[in-house]
């Protein structure tokens, strides 16, 4: 190889890189805009957060009393909720920023594939936080809260126990909940996307069934409260998707046979 030639060769990796420069600097700046946005709403947004909680509360005649243990608390919840509130505002333009630095290198087929599962993690996502906030959080506050000695108001309550928790810690629970489903959800955005570029089957998903059961329990009783309603609860979602995802991918084999097929007819 000439020296020109590599010098010519290093054009592209040169444009590529002040491309990538470019889409970081575009969606660091929608973090941050989201993030002021964030910080503007932030309590707001912890009373969203804190409804489960409230509602636990009021099913037992107790007021909704989360406190600050130390003087910083407030400042670090409301700068945590700036962080995750505005990821969230500003993920649809950083997914948009990653398409477009890639887009460019793919074939139109790789684009049509690519898309409709960059458009799909959020949505999932969503759908994962949404299960999180309004079915597992109130079961897991609801029993959590069953084990204060208090009784419903009245004046015979055994010790007089009164919840009054961390708004740090509070959101530092909630967070972790909402987070995790969020993840969970994207399990079959995942496989789908292995099981099109061709890594992994239907086949092979279908005999690792038994693996996946115990997979997907093991998870649920590691991110769900110890009450078997909620782990079979997270299971009882979950497990739809991992079928769902077999399915998807079984199609898109036969998808992938049916071209094989007129290609070789074609020759």
């Amino acid at each position: 190889m000439k020296i020109e030639d590599i010098d010519d060769s290093s054009a592209p990796l040169i444009e590529h890189l002040a491309e990538l420069r470019t889409r970081i600097i575009y969606a660091v700046l929608a973090f941050m805009a989201c993030f002021v946005i964030g910080y503007i709403y932030a309590t707001p947004i912890f009373d969203i957060l804190s409804k489960p909680m409230c509602e636990a509360l009021a099913k037992r005649d107790q007021a909704c009393q989360l406190v600050l243990i130390k003087p910083q608390e407030g400042f670090f919840v409301a700068i945590r909720i700036s962080m995750w509130g505005g990821f969230m505002l500003a993920f649809p333009i950083i997914a948009f920023q990653l398409w477009r630095f890639v887009a460019p290198g793919l074939y139109r087929s790789e684009k049509a594939a690519f898309l409709p599962f960059l458009l799909a993690s959020p949505i999932m996502f969503i759908a994962g936080a949404a299960f999180a906030y309004f079915v597992i959080l109130p079961f897991a506050f609801d029993f959590f809260l069953s084990f204060q000695s208090v009784a419903d108001g009245s004046e015979t309550a055994p010790a007089g126990v009164v919840f009054q928790g961390s708004m740090e810690e509070y959101l530092s629970v909630t967070m972790q909940f909402v987070l995790a489903f969020g993840l969970c959800f994207q399990m079959p955005v995942l496989l789908t996307l292995m099981g099109r570029a061709g890594i992994i089957s239907a086949a092979g998903l279908r005999s690792v069934r038994k693996y996946a059961v115990v997979a997907i329990l093991t998870i649920a009783a590691i991110v769900t409260p110890p009450d078997i309603m909620s782990q079979m609860i997270l299971f009882a979602a979950i497990y739809p998707l991992f079928e769902i995802s077999i399915l998807l991918i079984a199609r898109f084999e036969r998808q992938r046979g049916d071209v094989e097929d007129e290609e070789e007819l074609e020759a």
